[in-house]
């Protein structure tokens, strides 16, 4: 579980990085902190043999994506799939400068219990995070509009299938891929493109607290 503890109003940034996590934190005048680019991923995704055989790290990412796109239509799935192979990686790294646009199944395409559960995706990769903090980026997605949230897909639909989904607005990103070691190496990342490294809060820092 991440955790972030705002220090007062000067700006701040707490950053914790691995092969498979990174964190990052940065709070500028107190406000609630910026908590992306957040990254989490495992090899294997399901341990095999030993002690912990059966174990799944990042399970429920991956069985909330694929329960949704099984739950499409056989139109809906026209327009969510966007490629029959699934890339190779996350295509949304903080080193690539052009994004990832939103394409595939807009949430206003969906039925209620759809977007029941895509709303399940969502919080489960906000609320990795602390409790308060992660409503509040909830609460902006909400008044951006769900149904302005697009799902896509690509790749096979079975588990130990490579397979790769998104869900994306244009002001952010989660993406969740599984094809490496033959399906059983996890990615998954959650990204704000305004505000990775708490750029917006610096900027607006920078702006009323030092314009001249």
């Amino acid at each position: 579980m991440c955790s972030a503890i705002p220090g007062g109003k000067d700006p701040w940034a707490w950053r914790w990085e691995g092969h498979h996590q990174s964190f990052n934190y940065t709070s500028v005048d107190a406000a609630a902190p910026s908590m992306t680019p957040s990254f989490f991923g495992s090899n294997p995704g399901e341990v095999g043999d030993g002690d912990s055989k059966g174990l799944r790290v990042l399970g429920a990412e991956e069985d909330l994506g694929r329960a949704l796109m099984k739950s499409l239509t056989a139109e809906q799935r026209k327009t969510a799939l966007i490629l029959t192979e699934a890339p190779s990686d996350i295509l949304n790294s903080p080193r690539r400068p052009d994004p990832t646009r939103p394409e595939g199944l807009a949430a206003a395409e969906m039925s209620a219990e759809q977007q029941v559960a895509l709303v399940k995706i969502i919080k489960e990769y906000l609320f990795r995070c602390r409790t308060d903090v992660a409503a509040e980026e909830f609460a902006k997605i909400e008044k951006a509009g769900l149904g302005s949230v697009y799902f896509a897909w690509a790749g096979g639909l079975e588990r130990g299938q490579p397979h790769y989904y998104r869900v994306q607005n244009t002001e952010f990103v989660l993406e969740y891929d599984n094809t490496q070691n033959n399906a059983n190496h996890v990615h998954s990342v959650w990204r704000e493109f305004d505000g990775d490294f708490g750029a917006d809060l610096l900027q607006q820092h920078v702006s009323e607290g030092h314009a001249k």
